[in-house]
């Protein structure tokens, strides 16, 4: 049964007309247009389809969309633009931490929880928050990299 769904999302309130189970996912890319999360294995297993939930990583493949109603959610969209890219982003580009691409929206959003969480992670740390997210072409100590300069980066900015 359609209704409307209001959510908000990378700080603008959206709204829109679907099916009451629609998935978090499937309302971010076919509804709102944001095509940052992907569709990986569907069972929340992989982390393509990660996205902040009220500052939480998420997966967004199984999360029915109107239960989101009245909470924040972030995309790889609302990190960073172009011109003024997020530190973590910018840390990626330098370490050359991605290769295909595919899962590196999901693993972004999950950096950010962790670093906002904690904004000196050890390596142990960076491991464990993004150990559900499955990179299939190996840069994962390229990835470790990018998360620690970008932490180091934004402890500098603050002060910390």
């Amino acid at each position: 049964m359609l209704r409307e769904i209001r959510l908000t999302v990378n700080g603008k309130a959206r709204t829109f007309e679907a099916d009451e189970t629609t998935t978090l996912l499937d309302a971010l890319r076919n509804h709102l247009g944001l095509m940052g999360a992907r569709y990986g294995c569907g069972a929340e297993q992989c982390g393509a389809c990660s996205v902040l939930i009220d500052g939480e990583d998420k997966p967004s493949c199984a999360i029915e969309a109107g239960a989101l109603e009245g909470r924040a959610i972030v995309t790889i969209e609302g990190l960073g633009t172009p011109d003024h890219p997020h530190p973590l982003q910018t840390a990626f580009l330098e370490k050359q931490a991605g290769q295909c691409g595919y899962c590196l929206a999901g693993i972004l959003v999950g950096a950010k929880a962790l670093i906002d969480a904690n904004p000196d992670p050890s390596r142990a740390e960076i491991a464990e928050a993004l150990s559900w997210h499955l990179c299939r072409c190996g840069a994962h100590n390229r990835i470790m990299a990018a998360v620690a300069l970008a932490a180091e980066r934004m402890r500098a900015e603050v002060g910390r």
